[in-house]
């Protein structure tokens, strides 16, 4: 479900892209497996996942997780985590450096301690080293057991961690006949490895001072999602243990917990609940987005969700009028000020948005994503004044955040504003490269290397595209 619309936000399908002189991206998760654990490396590096980036929701996300990542003993800052555009409660790991969270997840959850909770559970798979403990486990089978485990092991977990019956049933399906032995090693390893993740998730939320009654709330909530079908279930069959039997283990830990009734701070409540309501209102119809938050609820969110859902219904005036009055509520959000600033660049007012996207920034210096915004608006202005001043925050903001291909388009199309023409290839190749398109990307590097000086850091870097040969599909 792609989510085009979040601000700062270019929907990305992975390509197994790699990035040269930085860690190669590998064990990518295969489209369709919501899984909490990668399984496939090999199999998933020629499919997709989508993700949608946004500065306010990747920023709320950034500070659950940093205090449990150092309680799990993780570098944190090594750690990226994405959105996937998907309404399902899930999130997953897909190698050692990158976390992925479904939409869903925040929007279903009502308090930060229960998202948490989750990506203290991720974390616990990364700190246990589970991805490469299930490749070595699934090498020991057959390699017609291997063949049975990548499918139906990864339709069995779509089907028991978002509750579809009729995946988990094909997967089980899948499984049938001379591979039932070795298949079900794999899944007893993947139920001991979340078996496991719960336990040392429940010791990260004490270490930082957290209650772990969040994680119980999620499972009790995916326990009632999978009633009817755990009933008939053979518990052997499947990659988690059963959702009821997660809660009682769970919840036993938890009440032994001396923070179990500490409950988040005030602030924390208020981001979350903004970022949820965020989320609705640019997932979501404008009528489901009334029917969440009608008229009558005149709480922050409400008005926040129903001004993004005018926004996207094109009605830009009463959609102004709406953030207007947010940004009188809370001058010093960025976000509020964002929103402002990509209504009015998408309604083809960006010499208006430049203003409130100027104040995002000064209020959020270090976001990636509100400088590339930015620039995207000081750029189509198309007035010669602006140029300098949009290279500099695309710059900035891709150096921090590098993935993000409308920013290197948007460099180009400055750089050729500017007649500066090598540097505009090179900002194209760079934006074909993050995409994977590697050859495309080579015959830009290699126009731009050919009108750059010879070692500046621009040909340096043009020659590291042209030289590139990405890994081969194992």
């Amino acid at each position: 479900m792609p989510c085009p619309s979040v601000p700062s936000s270019t929907t990305t399908a992975w390509k197994g892209r790699h990035r040269a002189g930085r860690a190669v991206a590998r064990g990518l998760i295969a489209a369709g497996i919501v899984a909490s654990l990668a399984l496939a490396p090999g199999m998933a590096q020629a499919a997709g996942v989508n993700i949608v980036r946004d500065a306010e929701t990747e920023a709320l996300l950034q500070d659950y997780a940093a205090p449990i990542f150092k309680a799990a003993g993780l570098q944190g800052g090594d750690i990226q985590i994405f959105l996937v555009p998907d309404d399902r409660f899930n999130a997953f790991v897909a190698d050692p450096s990158r976390v992925f969270v479904n939409t869903g997840t925040i929007m279903t959850t009502e308090t930060p301690n229960e998202v948490i909770g989750v990506l203290a559970h991720e974390a616990a798979h990364l700190n246990h080293g589970d991805l490469a403990g299930m490749r070595a486990t699934i090498a020991n089978s057959t390699t017609a057991a291997l063949i049975g485990a990548l499918v139906g092991v990864g339709a069995a977990i779509a089907g028991q961690a978002a509750g579809l019956q009729g995946i988990g049933q094909m997967g089980s399906g899948i499984m049938a006949g001379s591979m039932h032995a070795a298949q079900r090693n794999v899944l007893a390893y993947a139920r001991a490895q979340e078996a496991a993740a719960d336990r040392s998730a429940v010791d990260f939320m004490n270490a930082t001072g957290q209650s772990p009654e969040g994680m119980v709330t999620v499972l009790e909530r995916l326990a009632n999602q999978v009633l009817l079908s755990a009933r008939s279930s053979d518990p052997y069959i499947q990659s988690h243990p059963l959702p009821a039997d997660r809660v009682e283990s769970v919840a036993a830990l938890a009440a032994k917990s001396k923070y179990r009734n500490r409950k988040d701070s005030p602030e924390l409540q208020a981001r979350h609940d903004l970022v949820r309501a965020k989320l609705v209102g640019f997932t979501m119809t404008p009528q489901q987005v009334g029917r969440r938050y009608p008229p009558s609820d005149n709480s922050l969110p409400a008005r926040y969700a129903r001004a993004i859902a005018a926004y996207r219904a094109g009605a830009l005036d009463p959609a102004l009028k709406r953030i207007d009055e947010l940004i009188r509520t809370q001058p010093d959000n960025p976000f509020f000020r964002e929103l402002k600033g990509q209504a009015l660049l998408e309604g083809g007012r960006p010499q208006q948005a430049v203003a409130p996207l100027a104040k995002a920034v000064e209020l959020r210096p270090g976001s990636g994503l509100l400088r590339i915004l930015y620039g995207q608006a000081l750029v189509a202005t198309e007035q010669k004044g602006n140029v300098d001043l949009a290279i500099k925050n695309l710059t900035v903001g891709l150096q921090r955040d590098p993935d993000v291909p409308v920013g290197w388009r948007t460099l180009a199309r400055a750089f050729a504003l500017n007649d500066n023409i090598p540097r505009a290839e090179l900002a194209t190749a760079e934006g074909l490269f993050v995409l994977g398109n590697f050859k495309e990307a080579k015959l830009h590097a290699q126009r731009a290397q050919e009108r750059l000086k010879t070692g500046s850091p621009a040909w340096v870097r043009a020659d590291d595209i042209i030289s590139y040969n990405p890994p081969r599909s194992r």
